[in-house]
């Protein structure tokens, strides 16, 4: 990305795989922040359910966490409420320029998108296409009726263009996907 009148480019900076997909998360935050902030929405993200089984204290003001696991699954990354209805959703970075890989998203988070949009809430999923640096909102309904019916291990780019929604970005609200949500749903 350049700067209006400038040399300097920005560069984004390498992200390991052990924070594969903080970016967009990180993003969301942000935005999240904003909608707090603003009284627009009261979204989070969920916490990932651990359970501590060993505990190192080298000093009696410090303890480190040295063994611990996941208690069950956790369900999509993040819900909350816009608007008077609720609303859940999984964000997910793809590195790929041709697909997403289904082996990304695990099973008992489709059932839980399906199960709430059965219930009434706004599910979606929000996919951060890195290779040309966009963001997608995709219902969770036609996500899950393509993931269904498809004999593929991918979700193409190609159906990602046509069926996904792209996520305005502003300094503010670096991933603005409530005014997507808005547009999608009909809010």
């Amino acid at each position: 990305m350049k700067y209006p009148n400038s040399s300097k480019e920005y560069v984004r900076p390498n992200i390991g795989a052990g924070n594969r997909g903080m970016s967009l998360e990180d993003d969301i935050n942000r935005s999240n922040r904003y909608y707090l902030t603003e009284d627009t929405a009261v979204i989070h993200k969920k916490p990932t359910p651990i359970t501590i089984v060993k505990v190192d204290y080298p000093k009696r003001s410090a303890a480190k966490i040295t063994e611990a696991y996941f208690k069950l699954a956790s369900t999509t990354d993040y819900n909350g409420i816009y608007k008077g209805k609720y609303i859940d959703f999984e964000a997910k970075e793809c590195e790929s320029r041709t697909s997403f890989p289904f082996s990304s998203i695990h099973e008992h988070q489709i059932r839980h998108l399906k199960s709430v949009e059965k219930h009434g809430a706004i599910a979606f999923i929000i996919l951060r296409m890195v290779y040309y640096d966009k963001d997608f909102l995709i219902k969770a309904n036609e996500f899950i009726e393509y993931y269904d019916s498809c004999n593929r291990k991918s979700l193409p780019f190609a159906w990602v263009q046509q069926h996904g929604h792209e996520i305005r970005r502003t300094f503010t609200k670096p991933c603005d996907y409530l005014s997507t949500v808005d547009k999608v749903f009909g809010l």
